[in-house]
């Protein structure tokens, strides 16, 4: 018995995501970085800290789902900007806490209603109850995305190396 052939590539579940994700994000990235002078990156940085509060760097990369050194580099950025401010509670100096600005938090108040206005503009097209199936869909494939990391047994990344194993 031979195996399946594999779907085509419009056929897979994460090239669509990454398709919607591209068309539709793309009108977010050009008001961060057209109007508002930030990159996505940032945003979503900014974005977090609005709807954590303040937070570690560390915790700040785990919550933006960003790894540290991207972060690191977001966060020197967003601080230059003076939209994040960098703060040490008690005397541990090796402990720093992150939080926006008031600049930060003017930013945030003014694109957050834009991007959301955009997610609903999108989301119009679906009906009530398809609205809500979809939700819970995301909710169950995001669930589903993280057991399947949590248990993967997979090389970490190279980017430098370009052949096989």
């Amino acid at each position: 018995m031979s195996t399946p052939a594999p779907p085509p590539l419009d056929g897979l579940l994460l090239y669509r995501i990454s398709r919607l994700l591209s068309v539709a994000g793309s009108m977010v990235i050009r008001l961060c970085e057209g109007r508002f002078g930030i990159t996505r990156r940032e945003w979503r940085l900014i974005a977090t800290l609005a709807n954590r509060g303040a937070l570690s760097s560390s915790q700040l990369a785990e919550q933006a789902r960003l790894d540290r050194a991207r972060t690191s580099k977001a966060i020197g950025s967003l601080v230059a900007k003076r939209l994040v401010s960098r703060t040490q509670p008690g005397c541990d100096r090796r402990q720093v806490l992150l939080d926006l600005t008031a600049e930060g938090r003017a930013l945030h108040g003014e694109l957050f209603p834009l991007v959301s206005q955009i997610n609903a503009q999108l989301l119009a097209v679906l009906d009530g109850e398809a609205a809500r199936g979809l939700d819970a869909s995301l909710a169950a494939l995001q669930a589903r995305a993280e057991a399947m990391v949590a248990q993967a047994e997979l090389p970490k990344a190279d980017r430098a190396r370009r052949t096989r194993a």
